[in-house]
């Protein structure tokens, strides 16, 4: 088995957030990997992975990062992959992270969730995959279809709640 997505996180501390990505493509069968990567530690290795990620066989990379958040950016600087940003919440309630991934200049995209979405970066990476493979476009529909049945269950649940003034 081949990944085909990768979740990069700029240290191991932001595990805690990635691990809705990984729980999601465990769900959804999709294989993945998972690495820590520092756009300022470890440049090198960045550098090494995001220009080896097309050749390995990924499709889309979602790349977490905290405070000045340049791994995703740098990384989209060297691939031409989609790559998804999840600020992750450290300082400044994660506000300076969002702003360093979403303003990215000219040719140098980096697809963006909010602080700390990674579930989102998941969903979307399977949406990304999915438009060139039908398999993956049955998983999208059938997750989106089991989002749906959740709201009609709990919307049937609350008709059923009694209270003086509920009409």
């Amino acid at each position: 088995m081949k990944p085909i997505v990768s979740i990069i996180m700029g240290s191991t501390s932001d595990l805690k957030v990635m691990e809705k990505a990984a729980r999601f493509f465990d769900e959804m069968e999709i294989p993945f990997e998972i690495n820590a990567l520092s756009a300022h530690r470890t440049p090198a290795e960045v550098e090494v992975f995001a220009k080896g990620t097309k050749d390995r066989g990924i499709k889309v990379i979602i790349a977490a990062a905290g405070m000045a958040a340049h791994l995703p950016g740098v990384i989209s600087s060297m691939t031409p992959l989609p790559v998804i940003g999840v600020p992750i919440k450290s300082s400044l309630d994660g506000l300076d992270a969002l702003l360093a991934i979403v303003q990215m200049p000219p040719g140098i995209p980096v697809a963006t969730v909010a602080i700390d979405g990674a579930l989102n970066a998941a969903i979307l990476a399977l949406q990304i995959i999915s438009t060139g493979d039908e398999q993956m476009m049955a998983k999208n529909i059938a997750y989106k279809e089991g989002l749906k049945k959740k709201i009609v269950q709990a919307n049937e649940e609350l008709s059923k709640l009694e209270y003086k003034y509920k009409v």
